[in-house]
């Protein structure tokens, strides 16, 4: 059952022209938007969907805060598709709808959409680093720093899912193919589907029932800069940090973490690795030291004009 990764997420929201002002604001295009909502796509087509909360075309809400109604995702083939049907239908409700695609909820109550994929192939340069001892990766005289650069996000990374039961929930996905890469002890894994090398698709949190629903969810950029960048136009224009820049341990992705209308947080990724099947998942207890390798603090711009901030506190 080789599942790539999330396609689109589908949200019922409370301000959708808050929304729409966000994800155009985080670098999404818009496809079909309009007041009552719509389309917002990475470079790869992979997006976010939104409506109004009392819209009738949405799937039921989950029956918490969240605002997540579905999580739909690409798989690599039709034959594909076929046994995730039929594996589901062992034991549960599953619809095939108009345009070819299936739902069905998961073991934690959250609609689950699967179809084969409508990803773009990207052919896109990363972003390249000169290191002595190393070959040349950007060549002489092209300069590293282009303040007018477009920042694009290129694809969906992850969602991160808060859930009663985090054992029940990762066998769930098991049975659909996905593997743990890593794993917080007492917390829960992240997991990597069958089709896809990034170290994790989903992570699964436990919390108490109340809380179900979506954490964050996260759309890959081209490289550490272009996440920097991102985050610090984003800030320019009025959205509040809630974690980051920083550089992950597990996944080793950087993230920069904000606050959103969506009723979850929003980050910006970059940099994840990647892993096959010798990997072996790491296991270890929750903490910031393990949640984090560096954690840098936004502030305003600052240039050595005079003394540092706080020089004259010295002694």
């Amino acid at each position: 059952m080789k599942i790539i990764g999330p396609d689109a997420l589908v949200f019922g929201v409370d301000d959708v022209a808050a929304c729409v002002q966000y994800l155009t604001d985080y670098g999404l295009t818009q496809v079909g938007v309009t007041a009552t909502g719509g389309r917002f796509e990475a470079l790869d087509g992979t997006a976010v969907i939104i409506a109004h909360k009392e819209d009738a075309g949405l799937p039921p809400a989950m029956g918490t805060a969240s605002m997540l109604r579905k999580t739909i995702y690409g798989v690599a083939d039709e034959p594909a598709l076929q046994a995730i049907a039929a594996n589901l239908g062992r034991d549960r409700a599953v619809r095939r709808l108009p345009d070819g695609s299936i739902e069905a909820a998961d073991d934690m109550g959250f609609l689950l959409g699967f179809q084969v994929t409508t990803r773009r192939k990207l052919s896109l340069p990363a972003e390249a680093v000169n290191a002595p001892g190393a070959p040349v990766q950007r060549a002489v005289n092209v300069v590293a720093v282009d303040e007018s650069a477009a920042v694009r996000p290129r694809t969906l990374s992850h969602v991160v899912y808060f859930v009663p039961d985090a054992s029940k929930a990762e066998a769930f996905y098991a049975r659909l193919g996905f593997r743990c890469t890593d794993r917080f002890k007492g917390v829960g894994p992240f997991l990597q589907p069958a089709g896809s090398a990034d170290h994790h698709t989903l992570f699964l949190i436990q919390t108490p029932p109340f809380m179900k629903g979506v954490e964050h969810f996260t759309f890959h950029l081209g490289g550490p800069t272009e996440l920097m960048q991102a985050g610090t136009r984003f800030v320019a224009k009025g959205y509040q940090s809630f974690w980051g820049p920083g550089r992950h341990k597990f996944g080793s992705n950087w993230f920069w973490y904000f606050n959103s209308p969506l009723g979850c947080h929003v980050e910006y990724d970059a940099d994840m690795d990647l892993h096959d099947e010798r990997w072996v998942a790491r296991e270890v207890p929750m903490s910031a030291d393990a949640s984090q390798l560096f954690l840098f603090q936004h502030r305003e711009k600052w240039a050595p004009s005079g003394p540092p901030p706080g020089a004259e506190h010295q002694s």
